[in-house]
């Protein structure tokens, strides 16, 4: 069975290094739920490129769906970058649930479109494990403008 790395490399993902927070919060809490398990909360990640703001505007009248779909996919790709970093992909157990918020113009109702580049490449990557639970929601504002942010919760083994 492919493990998320050799998955990555089939895929020809390289993980980004997991962002730094925007303001005064951490990138993820791990909290132990007994039986060598954890949940590790991903605080919501933007589409942030080797620190670049990137997908900046309302979804469909300045980023249309492409590319919206594009900024979800970085979202899940910094989702993925942190868990990496704070537990391992190879310790996931299951992604338990994911929240999406897509900037969004009125009248616009695609946001599940959008949010479905992260969840296919969750599952791409993890597998059955990736498969999860998830809201799609439009907003009024993101940080820095962006068009998506997304946070999520994994179930993981403890060392």
């Amino acid at each position: 069975m492919p493990t998320p790395a050799d998955r990555l490399k089939e895929l020809g993902i390289e993980l980004p290094v997991a962002p730094q927070p925007m303001a005064s919060y951490v990138p993820t809490r791990t909290v132990p739920i007994g039986g060598g398990r954890a949940l590790v909360f991903v605080a919501g990640q933007v589409p942030v490129v080797d620190g670049q703001v990137r997908h900046v505007g309302r979804v469909p009248d300045d980023v249309d769906l492409e590319e919206a779909r594009e900024a979800a996919r970085i979202c899940a790709l910094n989702i993925l970058a942190q868990v990496e970093a704070t537990a391992g992909l190879e310790r996931v157990e299951q992604v338990a649930s994911v929240s999406g918020f897509v900037r969004s113009a009125s009248g616009f109702s695609e946001q599940p479109q959008v949010i479905n580049a992260a969840s296919d490449l969750l599952v791409e990557v993890l597998g059955e494990a990736g498969r999860h639970s998830r809201a799609a929601v439009g907003v009024a504002e993101l940080p820095r403008g962006v068009s998506v942010e997304i946070a999520a919760v994994f179930v993981v083994s403890q060392a």
